[in-house]
C-alpha cells in the first residue's frame, strides 16, 4: 500500500459491485439504506451494462464501523437488487477518471506530468488547460499532488468502477 493509500485511509474502504434492475427509483432506495443504516459512501458510479435492464452500481465504502458482509446482506434485501460481489483490491480492475483545470504557466512541464500518468490535454487557451487522466485511484491521487505544483483551478474525478479479474 503507498503512502498516499494509506493516509486517505484506504484500508477501510471495500468495493461493492452491485447489479440491479435498471428502474426509477433503485438508486434512491440503495442510498436511503446507507443513509438509514449509518454507512459512509466513500464513492459512488452507476451506469447501464451491456443488457439495458439493469444496471451496475459501483459503492465504495468506508467499513470502518461496520463490515462489507452486513452492507452486502441489508443491500439483499432490496427488491431490485440481482446481485452483490465484494471486490478485492488484489482480484479486482479498478479505474477512475478525473478532469482538472490548472494553469497552464508552465504548459512543457505539465504535458510531462500529464504523459508520465498516461492522460491527455482536451482542451487549453493561454492561461489554462484542461486535462482528463484515467488510472487507479492511488494513481489519479500521485497525479492530482503532482498537477497542485501548477495550480488546479477545477477538479473533477468520476468515482471508481471496477470489475474482477479474469479467471480470478
Amino acid at each position: 500500500m503507498t503512502d498516499v493509500t494509506a493516509a486517505k485511509g484506504e484500508q477501510n474502504l471495500h468495493i461493492l459491485s452491485v447489479l440491479v434492475e435498471n428502474r426509477f427509483g433503485v438508486l434512491s432506495r440503495i442510498a436511503g439504506l446507507f443513509s438509514r443504516r449509518g454507512f459512509n459512501i466513500f464513492s459512488l458510479a452507476v451506469a447501464p451494462t451491456d443488457d439495458p435492464s439493469r444496471s451496475r452500481i459501483s459503492i465504495v465504502v468506508d467499513v470502518h464501523n461496520t463490515d462489507a458482509t452486513q452492507i452486502a446482506k441489508q443491500l439483499d434485501k432490496l427488491v431490485n437488487v440481482l446481485d452483490i460481489t465484494e471486490l478485492q483490491p488484489g482480484s479486482s480492475v479498478e479505474r477512475e477518471l478525473m478532469l482538472a483545470r490548472v494553469a497552464s504557466s508552465d504548459a512543457e512541464a505539465m504535458r510531462q506530468v500529464i504523459d508520465q500518468f498516461g492522460g491527455s490535454v482536451v482542451d487549453s487557451n493561454e492561461e489554462e488547460l484542461i486535462v482528463s487522466v484515467h488510472a487507479h485511484p492511488t494513481e489519479l491521487d500521485l497525479c492530482e499532488t503532482a498537477l497542485r505544483k501548477f495550480g488546479i483551478i477545477e477538479l473533477q474525478r468520476t468515482g471508481r468502477i471496477a470489475l474482477g479479474h479474469l479467471g480470478g
